[in-house]
Formats: C-alpha cells, sequence, structure tokens
C-alpha cells in the first residue's frame, strides 16, 4: 500500500522565527509569563524547513519584522489558489500589521492581492481540498469572510463551526491528506459542532480520526503532500494510523510553537499556483 501514495511537490512561504516570542495572550494556549527559548525554534524551525525540501519541496521565505512576533505563522496571512491571493484582516489587533508585510511579499512576487472585506484568517480556517473549500468558524474568520472566499476563488465552500476554543482555527483540528478529487482528511470531531460532524461524516466516511491526545499534541497541525505527512512527533496514534493506511509519517517537533496555538501547518502557507 504504502507506493501507492504519490507525492505532490508543493511550494511553500515561511518566516523565520527570529522574533518569535509570547507577549500577548489571544488564545487558550498563549501565556505571556512562559519563556520562549528563541534559539530553540530557530533550530526546530530549521528542522522543518530541512525536511520540507529534503522531500523535494520548494521553500520561500519572507523577511521577518521585529515589531511582530507571530509572523512566523505564515498559514494565516493568506490563502493562494489558482494563483490569487486573498489576504488576511486578523482578527486580533496585534496581529494586523502582518497583512502589510506579507501582501507586500506576494506583490513583489507579482500577485494582485485581494484583502478580505471581513475577518480572514487565511489557511488557518480555509483549507483547499481540490473539490471545494473547507471554512472554518466560531473562533477567527467569519461566515461572511466565507462568502467572499466563494466569490473570490470560484469554489463551493464548507462553513463548518468550530466549538472548542482550544482548536481556535480549523487547521488545528483539521488537515487534508489528499487533495485530488477523492482525497481524504483527518480531523478531531469534538472541535466541531454536531451538524459540522455531520457534514464531515458525510463528506469523508473513511476519514482518520484522531484521538483528543493527538489534537491537544497539534497532531491535526500538519502538512501532507499525498504521501509525506510532516506531523508533530507527539501524535503517535494519530501517526500509527496513518501508516497504517499507506503513509509515511514525518516526525519534526515545533513544541516551542505550541506556547503560541501553533505547529507545523502554522508555520507553512502554501503557495497554489
Amino acid at each position: 500500500m504504502p507506493d501507492s501514495r504519490v507525492p505532490r511537490l508543493r511550494r511553500f512561504l515561511v518566516c523565520e522565527p527570529r522574533h518569535f516570542a509570547v507577549q500577548y495572550s489571544i488564545n487558550p494556549w498563549m501565556h505571556p509569563d512562559t519563556p520562549v527559548d528563541v534559539d530553540l525554534a530557530q533550530d526546530q524551525w530549521q528542522e522543518l524547513i530541512r525536511a520540507y525540501r529534503d522531500h523535494g519541496h520548494t521553500v520561500e521565505t519572507v523577511e521577518p519584522v521585529a515589531a511582530l512576533p507571530d509572523m512566523v505563522f505564515a498559514a494565516n496571512c493568506a490563502l493562494v489558489l489558482g494563483g490569487r491571493v486573498l489576504g488576511s484582516l486578523f482578527h486580533a489587533p496585534e496581529r494586523r500589521a502582518e497583512s502589510t508585510a506579507y501582501d507586500a511579499w506576494f506583490e513583489n512576487a507579482g500577485y494582485e492581492v485581494y484583502r478580505a472585506e471581513s475577518v480572514c484568517e487565511g489557511e488557518g480556517d480555509l483549507i483547499p481540498t481540490g473539490r471545494f473549500l473547507l471554512a472554518g468558524t466560531g473562533f477567527r474568520t467569519t461566515r461572511e469572510a466565507h462568502r467572499q472566499a466563494q466569490e473570490f476563488f470560484g469554489v463551493p465552500v464548507i462553513s463548518l463551526q468550530l466549538v472548542d476554543p482550544r482548536f481556535y482555527h480549523l487547521d488545528t483540528a483539521l488537515f487534508v491528506l489528499d487533495d485530488g478529487p477523492d482525497g481524504n482528511i483527518a480531523y478531531y470531531p469534538e472541535a466541531f459542532s454536531p451538524g459540522s460532524r455531520a457534514v464531515l461524516a458525510r463528506l469523508y466516511p473513511d476519514a482518520v480520526i484522531a484521538t483528543r491526545d493527538d489534537a491537544m499534541a497539534f497532531g491535526l497541525n500538519s502538512v501532507s503532500d499525498g504521501r509525506h505527512v510532516f506531523i508533530s512527533p507527539r501524535a503517535k496514534d494519530l501517526a500509527d494510523q496513518l501508516a497504517r493506511q499507506g503513509y509515511v509519517p514525518v516526525p519534526v517537533d515545533l513544541s516551542e510553537f505550541q506556547k503560541a496555538g501553533g505547529g507545523i501547518k502554522c508555520v507553512t502557507q502554501e503557495i497554489r499556483s
């Protein structure tokens, strides 16, 4: 079975955690009195970048800004689909200036950026599946932003209600394993409202279901290329499930970033041209 999984080479945009810190609290994971080891964060981030490149993926970087400690979480900056860029409007005032820095990178790279008109936190809550966009709401991105994304990309949007503040972004509770027409996902059902759980069960009857322990270990804040799954090493049960289904787990420890409520996917923006 492992040989049946075919990776698709990706292009990622990331931001070095040169100024990473927990200076405020905008989610339940963040405690400003908890010290951050910036050197360790740098080492962990570099390990992830090496892992991406070792598996053939292209990685580009945006220059970090000193006053923006969360800028490392590149996934939140935009959604790029079909070469079109929907820029973010952050919920927290502390993060809003990040959009300017990322928009400038995209514009310098030749993209036209459309800035969301309602609170929208990019790939944190908007996840392409190949057939449609899965879109989270409840804590950050608004349903109005879901409507805007559908109009902008011309892709059907499936709105999903998040109910547990520890899973404040969709990408902390769900990730796409394969993004083709017959693709699959992994997710933690208890992060969603009953109706949203029913929708996911209907759309993905063969989904990989994560345990609470694996979800709390940021195992669902993973990145898959269709074969290799870059995943938290503490999400052991989830990794075992994936291996049994023919995926190849690639453990990368980003535990320092969990102090800010982030993980592998949070620091990874995919550029889909």
